[in-house]
């Protein structure tokens, strides 16, 4: 099963200019998370992946990384995500708008391997 959390918004810094250091700026994170089908037969929260809850954990993950580069924000985000047990495999799309003149936004994607899935020779 598929769980996506789209469009988090995050007020952070990042930045590697001087002057991006000083100020926060909008970030928009979408999560894919790939976990079992527990929760689909169970109906119960404690089977899946508390959205609400992990929605918090990146927001202050990302205030307190004060990440230069998106591409770290990225995997900072993807490596909180697989802290939680019932994620077997993450992506992360991290979009920063606004920080150059004449480009609407730039975006870095970080995906972490699965797990458990072994693949013949």
């Amino acid at each position: 099963m598929i769980l996506e959390l789209n469009g988090i918004d995050v007020e952070c810094i990042i930045g590697e200019r001087a002057e991006e250091r000083t100020r926060t700026q909008r970030l928009l994170v979408d999560v894919r998370l790939e976990i079992g089908d527990a929760a689909a037969e169970s109906d119960v929260l404690s089977d899946t992946v508390d959205y609400a809850a992990l929605t918090e954990k990146v927001r202050a993950a990302l205030v307190a990384a004060k990440c230069r580069m998106i591409e770290r924000a990225a995997k900072v985000v993807c490596d909180l995500c697989r802290e939680d047990s019932k994620v077997r495999a993450a992506t992360v799309r991290v979009v920063k708008s606004g920080a150059v003149a004449h480009l609407a936004s730039a975006a870095a994607t970080y995906s972490s391997p699965s797990y458990g899935i072994i693949h013949a020779p």
